[in-house]
């Protein structure tokens, strides 16, 4: 019988030993950038605190690049709870809240710092992020839906862009003041994205035909 091949690096077999070492890598990747960003990510000082060999993480990972996209791709595979409220407004206020938390933590605030300044200057990290961020808006959409569905919006709203619209000026006021934003951060926001959402903003073409509608005058 043949031996089975080894899995492409950053792309591990599930289950066993291997889903336990990818966890284990992973966690220390996130470590690293929380405490010290993506420059000072190092293959062997992952290793040393995953407790697995060098050869293990060079040879399933092989570079810095790889180690970061493939923890976006576990954390997307990690579901996050999404309320249903009844109401537009308590489900964006629910998911403001979720995004909030998040950016309040100071271990995943920092990575998400650290992650987002690697994709700035690393295509695949970049791809990696735009996946996670995808993967996080399809989750709540379905909120958005619902609320077209009983007439809260109009027919054509983008769920997505409304859900986005949410987590938006969270992340800008994390990245641009360096301080996590709070809990009326997170209420403003919701409040911000519902009556864009009611007025029609995110209808489907909406957009483009306000630009072209609207000469700039400087």
């Amino acid at each position: 019988m043949s031996a089975e091949p080894e899995p492409e690096p950053g792309r591990l077999r599930p289950g066993g030993r291997t889903a336990r070492v990818r966890t284990a890598v992973l966690r220390a990747t996130g470590d690293v950038l929380a405490e010290q960003g993506v420059d000072r990510l190092d293959l062997s000082d992952v290793a040393r605190r995953a407790e697995v060999g060098k050869t293990t993480v060079y040879r399933r990972w092989g570079s810095v690049t790889a180690l970061v996209a493939d923890l976006l791709v576990d954390m997307a595979e990690q579901p996050l709870p999404r309320e249903e409220t009844g109401s537009l407004l308590g489900d964006l206020r629910a998911n403001a809240l979720l995004v909030q938390r998040t950016l309040a933590d100071p271990r995943q605030g920092a990575l998400f710092r650290a992650v987002i300044a690697a994709a700035t200057c690393d295509a695949r990290t970049a791809e990696a992020l735009r996946h996670f961020y995808a993967v996080r808006a399809a989750e709540w959409a379905p909120c958005v839906e619902l609320a077209v569905a009983r007439g809260e919006l109009p027919a054509g709203t983008d769920a997505s862009q409304v859900v986005r619209a949410v987590s938006a000026p969270l992340y800008y006021e994390l990245l641009t003041t360096g301080t996590a934003p709070d809990a009326p951060a997170a209420e403003r926001a919701a409040l911000a994205a519902r009556a864009a959402a009611v007025a029609g903003v995110y209808v489907t073409g909406v957009t483009a035909e306000l630009t072209a509608s609207v000469p700039y005058s400087g």
